[in-house]
Formats: C-alpha cells, structure tokens, sequence
C-alpha cells in the first residue's frame, strides 16, 4: 500500500459527492430544519459547505474545519464565488485534537451538525499502523471477553458521532450524518441507553455504491437533539431512499432493537422464550484438520492428504452454506473429539488409536488455534457440544443468509448431522417433534415476528439471542389458528 493509499485508508477518506451533498440538504430543508449555525466539522473538499450555503440561506454562520491543509486551499477557491461569502469560515483542525466544547462556547443559536465521517474501524486503522484515532478507552463500556474480541472493534465514526451528541448537552440542534447503516442503528440505541433528550429521528438510505463506489449499507442518519425531555422518543423512521417520503417505524422494546414495530406490536404475545435453547454449531477453528471428505479413495482431509482412521469419532457434517442454500449432504465429516466442553479425550488413545494418532500428528496446527477459549481445556478441545448435539433430528437455519428458511435434517448413516458455527439449530429424539415443531416455527406468525426483529444488513443478521425470544409453542397446529393469524397481516 503506498502512501496515498494509505492515507485515503487512514483518514477514511471518502468525499462526499456534491450531488449526494446536495440532495442530503434539500432533503433537511424539507424536514423542517432550519439552522442558525451550520458546522461541518470534518469538511474535506467541502461538498457540505457548498450545499449548506445554497440550502441554508438564512444560516449565520457556516463552519469548516477539515486536517488536510491542501483541502482547504482547494475549497477556498471553490466557495471565492459565493454571496455572503462572509458567513463561510473554514479552520484547519484536527478533530481528535480539537477543544470542541470551546468553539461550541463561541456560538449561538440552533446549530445543525452536517457532514460524512471517516469510513474506517480502530482494528482497520491498526493494521496498517494508522494514527487517525482518539485516545483509546473502552468507551462503550464492554465486559470480559467482549472487550478483547470483535466486540471492542468500532467504527471510528461511531466514536465521533458519540463525541458529537456530548455537544448538545445544555442545548438544542441537529445531527445528520453520512454514516453506515450499522454504525446508525448503534447511535440510536446508544441515545436510548443513556436517555439523550432525542426526538423525530431517521435514517434514510443511500446508495454508497452510486456514490462512493462502496459496497456498503449506509444512510444519512438525522437526530434532533431536544433539552425538553418530556418531547423525547427514541422510536424513529426509516425511509428507502432520499427521496421517499413515507417510511417504517423501528425501536426500542423489552432491551432490544425492534426492525418494524408495527408487526412486532401486532405479534408480541408470541414474545418470551423459545421452548428449547437454539444452539451454535461446533467450534474447533481448525477446518483443514477436523473437517474431513469421502472421496474415491478414502477420506481426505483439508490439505488434500488421506486419512485412515476409525469411524468412532467421525460425524457427517453439513456446513452453513449447505443450509442456507438447501444442498444435500456432499460426504464431508467432522471430527467430534467430546461430548460435552471440558470433557477429557485421552480416551480417544484407546478407543480409536488411529484417530489418536491422526490428532497427535495435527497437534501443532490445534496447538496453534489462536482462541483464548482453548486454553487450559483438554487437548484436542472443541466447543459446541453437548447432549442437545447428540439427538438424531435437528431444524437449522444459517446466520449468514438474508432469509429465513428453517430446514428439517435428519440423521445419516444412523449418526446425528453436525453443523459448523454458522448454523443455529434445534434437535430432537424423534422426527414426529421436530416436524411439529417445525410447522411452529414456519408459521406466518412466527415468521413475522422473526422478521420484524431482523436487521437483514447486518454481517449475521439471524442470531441466537433472537431466535430465544420467540415462544413457538402459543402457535396452534389447526387450520383456523393459523387462518387467525395470517389475518393479522
């Protein structure tokens, strides 16, 4: 990566379009928003500014700061032909540098915060040795593991919008930031958790791929700050586009974030807790060694080489993939050291000694699993196991896939299918409970609320913790139950 490469990566750098900055403001006037001050405080070539200046007439003031010195010389000749040119002003700064609280000090009025924040994680930043960041903290506050694995990630972005909203404490205005869909939907159930005096806020999408040639959600995200509580809602409207007018509802219930609360609301008696844990599938992060093919010749593992080892341990294995799409079942195996975490595998030397070889001549690609989780657990340890994992019928759906399609799978060759971590699923010791239990989970309502839950632009939109929530078992299995239900829709 050279240097400008680099520092496009760095700074997250992605200008704004002046179209896009354009349509962002028209789309604010149309709101209603009317501001006194405009600050872009991290205003690059100055789409913003520019379109602030046109959008905004009755504006005072229209503030650019921006770190890149050459940018500014190039938004200086930019806003030269400008009326009222005098209510323009541009600074350089740094804003992880920057005593906000002391310029905001200086200014009066209803302020609107407008711009497009850098696109870029800490652990992005950290791989290539970047220095765009602020001074680290664990500013959301993450407990044990999380603060040590993905979840102590974030968008540097979404620690700039938080540092952001902390300037409206004592008065009043608007944020509207360019901003991913992810990172939006975090702010708004942040401003719910610490009570931010929030009102009439949106996400409206956009399509970064028009217009920064990025495949990525993303969204001009709106949020009226109000220091009259009593006008607060944290409940807030998404609309499809720039140009829709119309949009749904999302918010907060029960201590999670509701995708559409009109269908949620309509189906909450559904809500409580699944009739059996929906459970992840094995973990043992060492796919070339665990994860076996039946080919011609025999088994073979993941680097191509044969295997000879005895069935005791083998399971047939069907990957996320294979669920999500509804493939059959293409001979792959996996290696099933435990029956239970924590359980010891010396056993294995006696009862299948080739299969204890085939693991001790492996040992150092599963010595090398870097999990923290494998530590000062039996060698050969993996995760995902338990008696649930053991009963011959099984309904699973992958996490990865933007639909729900549950899928019934029974036993092969008298043995219970094993599934990798992306799957979730529930199991059973005959097929007459599973077929039940599957029509439950497959009916209108069910799916419904399901739906009404799912974020589908997330990474793994479909997650354990809300598949738990939703208590099949009130779903009827007669024809008019079901009739009832779809009538609500």
């Amino acid at each position: 990566m050279n240097t400008q490469q680099k520092r496009k990566v760095e700074f997250g750098d992605f200008q704004t379009p002046d179209f896009l900055a354009k349509a962002v403001c028209k789309r604010l006037s149309q709101l209603g928003i009317c501001p006194e001050v405009v600050i872009e405080p991290t205003c690059g070539l100055g789409a913003f500014v520019l379109a602030a200046a046109e959008a905004f007439p009755k504006a005072r003031q229209i503030l650019g700061f921006e770190v890149n010195t050459e940018y500014l010389g190039a938004l200086q000749a930019r806003i030269a032909h400008i009326q009222d040119l005098a209510r323009i002003r541009l600074e350089q700064a740094d804003f992880f540098a920057t005593d906000w609280q002391k310029k905001l000090a200086a200014v009066t009025g209803n302020l609107l915060i407008l711009g497009n924040f850098p696109w870029v994680t800490n652990a992005g930043l950290g791989s290539i040795d970047g220095e765009n960041l602020p001074v680290k903290t664990n500013f959301l506050r993450h407990k044990g593991l999380d603060a040590i694995t993905g979840k102590a990630n974030f968008d540097i972005s979404e620690w700039m919008l938080i540092e952001t909203l902390r300037w409206f404490h004592g008065r009043s205005g608007v944020v509207a930031m360019l901003v991913k869909t992810a990172v939006a939907r975090k702010l708004l159930a942040y401003a719910q958790q610490n009570r931010l005096a929030v009102r009439d806020a949106s996400i409206i999408k956009i399509d970064a791929k028009k217009a920064f040639n990025a495949s990525v959600d993303a969204c001009l995200l709106v949020m009226n700050l109000d220091q009259n509580q009593s006008r607060s809602s944290h409940d807030y409207t998404v609309y499809e586009s720039l140009e829709e007018t119309s949009g749904h509802r999302v918010g907060h219930r029960n201590g999670l974030t509701i995708a559409d609360l009109e269908t949620f609301d309509k189906l909450a008696f559904l809500v409580g807790k699944s009739p059996q844990k929906w459970r992840s599938g094995i973990k043992h992060d060492a796919a070339q060694v665990m994860e076996l093919t039946r080919t011609e010749t025999g088994l073979e593992n993941g680097t191509g080489q044969a295997v000879d080892i005895e069935d005791n341990y083998l399971y047939p294995l069907l990957k996320g993939s294979d669920i999500g799409s509804d493939k059959a079942w293409r001979g792959r195996y996996v290696l099933v050291t435990q029956q239970f975490v924590g359980q010891r595998t010396d056993t294995i030397r006696e009862l299948a000694p080739k299969t204890w070889q085939y693991l001790l001549d492996n040992k150092p690609a599963l010595d090398a699993r870097a999990s923290t989780i494998y530590k000062n657990n039996p060698i050969f340890s993996l995760f995902g196991v338990g008696d649930y994992a053991f009963r011959p019928w099984r309904i699973a759906i992958c996490s990865l896939y933007k639909t729900l399609r549950f899928r019934l799978v029974g036993p092969m060759g008298n043995r219970p299918v094993m599934f990798d971590d992306t799957v979730y699923y529930l199991s059973f010791n005959t097929q007459a409970e599973a077929e039940t239990a599957l029509a439950q989970i497959n009916s209108a309502a069910s799916l419904n609320l399901l739906s009404s839950l799912i974020f589908w632009d997330d990474k793994r939109p479909i997650k354990t913790s809300l598949l738990n929530i939703v208590d099949w078992s009130l779903i009827g299995s007669s024809q008019a139950q079901e009739s009832r239900q779809m009538n609500l829709f």
